[in-house]
């Protein structure tokens, strides 16, 4: 067993607690930072093909506003490349291919359509903006956005019912869970924390923008390795004592004696450590709030990226069906073809008990539906069933369903005496991204750095 005495101890070494240990380093702080896995990368994770390719099975890009994002890559040397957008996106409605068409709203859906869709996202933007990115639960008409899910929002909108199940899918695919699940407060206030809904959606000019060389696990691995005390891995934290003096923290490898603790975990994980004093009922009612998305992340391998061919990107988005929105996300320079695709919400949920090989059949299925029968043979299929994940219990990020923002919000970022949060669920801009997780650490080293 290790015994470590320090400044502060953080707790998880994804990119949020590996962002607060490095600004609290920079300010001449002895940190430890204990990792349950026996990685770093959190929500993010890399698959090495050997070959030089790679696949990103978690969060793997990032786009416009993300600057801490962009900003550590540079400084660790990791480059960028922006994602494939060229050639026509693929639209199927109602189990027919509509016209291909180029960029982030399907013309296919008709001048009414179109204009229905217009119309609603600049109506969603501008309530939106009524919203403060550091107090949604303060927002003028807090409890009654709170008290309906996006759905209701949704289903009041007069647009065609094509128009508001493409908006779903669209909102499906950045929450990873149903519209009828989530809170229209958060979802609104979400949107806020990335400066609208388009730049949540979209692929160029938005949070899908580009990727990393290498995969985004490799700018975790360089964070990590920069800090001047290595993560201890395989340690799972179960207990923080805190008194006037300080605080322990109880791993399976390791306890460590620290002035300040920084809990930086999704917040049903951060539920199960066991807290002396114990927190305040608020804050167990906000651990209870949250609940984790549910997504299967879907990649598909191929001798070659053959939709180009066909004049298309690899884009495709369908209103319904298993997979509902699919990306090329191939290796340029490789000469190989990859598209990814997500199960989402409760499809994800169902799908995640059937075995692998159903999986994959059911997903190169949409996967040939869209792009041809090229698509059922690829040379390889990865997905990642992240609510197996033992140490995330689900991704992209956790949400809150109705009436639980404005009852729980205020302690969300609010410090349990020398345990402070983080985690990207705690930012205010860019929330649920890895931008967002960066900045939830770089606040709570602030925190840690009054002493």
């Amino acid at each position: 067993m290790l015994e470590l005495d320090v400044d502060v101890c953080v707790v998880g070494a994804g990119f949020a607690g590996l962002s607060c240990a490095r600004a609290l380093e920079r300010r001449g702080r002895r940190v430890c930072v204990v990792e349950a896995r026996e990685r770093v990368g959190g929500r993010v994770l890399t698959v090495d093909r050997g070959d030089g390719t790679w696949i990103d099975v978690g969060g793997q890009w990032v786009g416009p506003t993300q600057d801490r994002l962009y900003g550590l890559a540079r400084e660790l040397g990791v480059e960028t490349f922006p994602t494939h957008t060229a050639g026509k996106n693929l639209l199927y409605v109602r189990g027919q291919r509509g016209r291909a068409y180029t960029g982030t709203i399907p013309l296919p859906v008709g001048p009414v359509g179109l204009f229905g869709i217009a119309w609603l996202l600049a109506r969603a933007n501008r309530l939106a903006r009524t919203i403060p990115v550091d107090r949604p639960w303060d927002a003028p008409r807090a409890r009654e956005l709170d008290a309906e899910t996006l759905a209701d929002y949704l289903d009041r909108a007069p647009i065609t019912k094509t128009a508001r199940r493409l908006v779903e899918v669209a909102f499906e695919n950045v929450f990873a869970c149903d519209a009828d699940e989530i809170s229209l407060l958060f979802a609104l206030a979400y949107a806020r924390s990335a400066g609208s809904i388009e730049r949540l959606i979209d692929v160029r000019g938005g949070a899908q923008q580009d990727r990393f060389v290498g995969g985004a696990l490799g700018v975790a691995t360089k964070l990590a390795g920069e800090l001047r005390a290595r993560p201890v891995h395989d340690c799972p934290v179960t207990a923080i004592t805190q008194s006037d003096r300080g605080v322990v923290v109880r791993g399976a490898r390791a306890v460590v004696r620290a002035k300040r603790a920084v809990v930086a975990l999704p917040p049903r994980l951060a539920a199960e450590i066991a807290y002396e004093p114990a927190p305040s009922a608020a804050r167990a009612r906000l651990w209870d709030a949250f609940v984790m998305g549910r997504v299967i992340k879907c990649t598909a391998v191929y001798d070659r990226p053959f939709w180009r061919g066909r004049g298309l990107s690899g884009q495709a988005v369908s209103d319904d069906g298993l997979v509902n929105v699919t990306f090329d996300n191939s290796i340029p320079g490789s000469g190989l073809g990859m598209l990814t695709g997500f199960i989402e919400g409760r499809r994800a949920g169902e799908w995640a008990e059937r075995p692998e090989v159903e999986r994959r059949a059911a997903v190169l299925a949409c996967f040939a539906r869209y792009f041809g029968g090229e698509a059922r043979e690829p040379l390889e299929y990865v997905d990642k069933v992240w609510a197996h994940e033992r140490w995330s219990g689900g991704c992209y990020v956790a949400y809150m369903p109705p009436k639980r923002l404005t009852d729980v919000g205020p302690e969300l970022r609010a410090p349990h005496g020398r345990v402070h949060w983080a985690g990207t669920e705690t930012a205010m801009v860019w929330n649920g991204y890895i931008d967002g997780a960066l900045e939830s650490g770089e606040r709570a080293a602030a925190e840690c750095a009054r002493d």
